[in-house]
């Protein structure tokens, strides 16, 4: 490139054109703007193409992994919603089986002390029964000891009168 800048530098000086305006009209301006298209393809062709190519897909890439961010976020979104509903449905039914614990606990509670109550009632009651029945034997014993011995006294009584 340097060489066409020379050929035009050269060509100038050589055709004598006068130097010192503001803008030089010679070969030099459709050279340099030659010179610019070519460089604005050269760099467009072999740089810029592959390096927007090269942005696009990792923009698809990254527009891509975002929307898969999302929909896995969303999927596991619904799935705490679920287990958060799992968790929750586990710990009613939970409640409900303690619940069920408790009241067959205090059924059976209550079915042991009904039992066990209904035998202390029936061991009390017999051995009321019991101690009545020795009672009443031992009145009668008393009392036919009492007899004897009022006979006896009765007859020593009169023995000795």
């Amino acid at each position: 490139m340097t060489s066409w800048l020379l050929l035009a530098e050269a060509g100038a000086s050589a055709a004598g054109t006068p130097e010192g305006g503001l803008f030089d009209l010679d070969a030099t301006l459709p050279l340099m703007a030659v010179q610019v298209v070519l460089l604005t393809f050269i760099l467009n062709a072999l740089f810029f193409r592959p390096v927007g190519r090269a942005v696009e897909e990792r923009e698809g890439y990254v527009a891509t992994s975002r929307a898969q961010a999302k929909e896995k976020l969303a999927q596991v979104e619904r799935l705490e919603a679920d287990l958060k509903e799992q968790l929750k449905d586990a710990r009613v039914q939970t409640q409900k089986l303690i619940q069920a614990a408790e009241q067959e606990s205090d059924k059976l509670y209550r079915e042991a002390m009904g039992m066990a109550q209904a035998e202390s009632n029936a061991s009390r009651e017999a051995a009321r029964r019991e101690i009545d029945n020795q009672r009443t034997s031992a009145l009668g014993e008393i009392r036919a000891n009492a007899d004897k011995l009022a006979d006896q006294i009765v007859d020593r009584l009169l023995a000795a009168s």
